[in-house]
């Protein structure tokens, strides 16, 4: 093994959202950062591109299905830490494709673990679990110990990922932790997550297109955070001595309607004249939502969500503003 100073970290999809700023977190820690995709070769990285880090960061071609890719990539790497945050990302994608959200998410995240378990050294392993697995949560909150209803195969994917690191951890003494991240937002969300979808859309509708924002229940309640905020549990989350899983939340819930009403707002317009309800778009299977408890987050990890509703609507507009400024879909 290479001798070496600074701390070495493997990123799986570092070319999305929670990829990008978590490599940004970590090379101003000091971190070697290898990050991932499917095939590093014709991957943009337009996100790594956004940030202005892409020549900081060693990319490598991973498939996570494949175990030889996987256990190949791990070797060349040499990690301290590997963030698992690739696979299938869309919930409403999950109901066209389920089988590839349950390979690519509990599969892939198997699969790392074996290959972790296989090489034997001290590697820390993340893994990035979702809300969603909750399913309906209840008036009160979900923290770590509300049991899984999911109801999506991207939730069902999810949930089996968590219980291999729980079994990971325990059978074979792998330091091996969940994540359970409520939603969290930035500008490198892409149109199709429907905050995104709903900014980009007003913010065009502001500067004079005659579109109509289509969407499906506006009823559901989410618990949304800062993403630039969350990357930061999750390093502090593998910082810990003694491996264990999070609930990483604001604590608060607001229903999209209230979302689509504060985005109107800031861009001076009233939502209902410019909004359609498709029921297309509506799942065959949704959760209504709620809010994350973090206090275990708080206690352990000295981490808390700064960044709150009121403020994320106003930065993520702003954003839209700054990078699209004749409205066009980026």
């Amino acid at each position: 093994m290479n001798s070496r100073k600074s701390k070495r970290a493997l990123i799986c999809g570092v070319s999305g959202q929670d990829g990008a700023y978590l490599a940004e977190l970590l090379l101003a820690k000091g971190y070697t950062v290898v990050g991932t995709s499917r095939d590093a070769q014709v991957s943009p990285f337009e996100n790594l591109r956004k940030l202005h880090i892409l020549d900081k960061v060693q990319r490598e071609s991973l498939v996570l299905t494949d175990f030889r890719s996987v256990l190949t990539t791990l070797a060349k790497a040499e990690p301290d830490e590997v963030y698992n945050l690739a696979g299938q990302t869309s919930v409403a994608l999950s109901f066209q494709q389920p089988v590839e959200a349950l390979e690519s998410i509990a599969v892939g995240t198997t699969n790392l673990l074996e290959a972790i378990r296989f090489i034997g050294r001290p590697i820390r392993f993340y893994s990035a679990c979702s809300s969603e697995c909750y399913g309906d949560i209840a008036a009160q909150g979900a923290d770590e110990s509300m049991p899984f209803r999911p109801k999506s195969p991207y939730a069902v994917a999810k949930a089996t990922a968590f219980w291999q690191v729980v079994n990971y951890r325990a059978a074979f003494n792998v330091h091996a932790c969940s994540g359970i991240l409520f939603n969290h937002e930035s500008p490198l969300r892409p149109e199709r997550f429907v905050t995104r979808k709903v900014v980009a859309s007003a913010c065009r509708i502001a500067r004079g297109s005659r579109e109509k924002l289509r969407l499906g229940n506006i009823s559901v309640r989410r618990d949304w955070g800062w993403a630039p905020e969350y990357v930061d549990a999750m390093w502090r989350i593998l910082q810990r001595d003694r491996a264990n899983d999070y609930v990483i939340a604001t604590g608060e819930s607001h229903t999209l309607e209230e979302f689509i009403d504060c985005v109107f707002n800031a861009v001076g317009l009233t939502w209902r004249e410019y909004v359609e309800i498709d029921q297309e778009l509506v799942r065959p299977f949704d959760t209504f939502g709620g809010y994350g408890k973090a206090a275990k987050a708080a206690d352990e990890l000295g981490w808390v969500a700064r960044v709150r509703f009121a403020d994320i609507v106003n930065r993520l507009v702003e954003a839209e503003q700054a990078n699209n400024p004749d409205g066009r879909a980026a």
